[in-house]
């Protein structure tokens, strides 16, 4: 039997994947906390559904719809759940794909804060920046 809290997560993967928003928005708290590390024109710290919503349509943007989140491995523990992704997208005439970890905490059945771990953060800046 899986964890409550990895089958909302996955089911926020899946609804990502297929491009309902809505739905992988409605899996987050209002005043969700999202941070992006690194240099790159997505980095940084997102407060609330807005401008979790305009992160998503900044990172389609600059991938030309290309952006892909494969989830290799959910693993949960109290309110954390972490995702082992391998995220890729295509960018003027460029492939990326690497490895991240995606740390949620959950409250009362929704996502209060999300963090990306990247596996190479240099080159993801670069990618994100070119």
């Amino acid at each position: 039997m899986t964890h409550p809290n990895a089958d909302l997560v996955r089911h926020g993967y899946h609804a990502f994947a297929k491009g309902d928003i809505p739905t992988a928005l409605g899996l987050f708290a209002d005043d969700i906390a999202w941070h992006v590390p690194g240099r790159s024109p997505l980095s940084g710290d997102y407060k609330g559904h807005d401008q979790v919503l305009g992160f998503f349509t900044k990172s389609m943007e600059l991938s030309d719809g290309t952006l892909r989140i494969d989830v290799d491995e959910i693993v949960c523990e109290g309110e954390r759940t972490v995702a082992l992704c391998t995220v890729s997208a295509e960018r003027n005439g460029q492939f990326w794909s690497s490895p991240e970890v995606h740390v949620w905490r959950l409250v009362n059945s929704k996502a209060v804060e999300f963090r990306e771990f990247q596996g190479d953060q240099q080159t993801e800046d670069e990618f994100w920046s070119s």
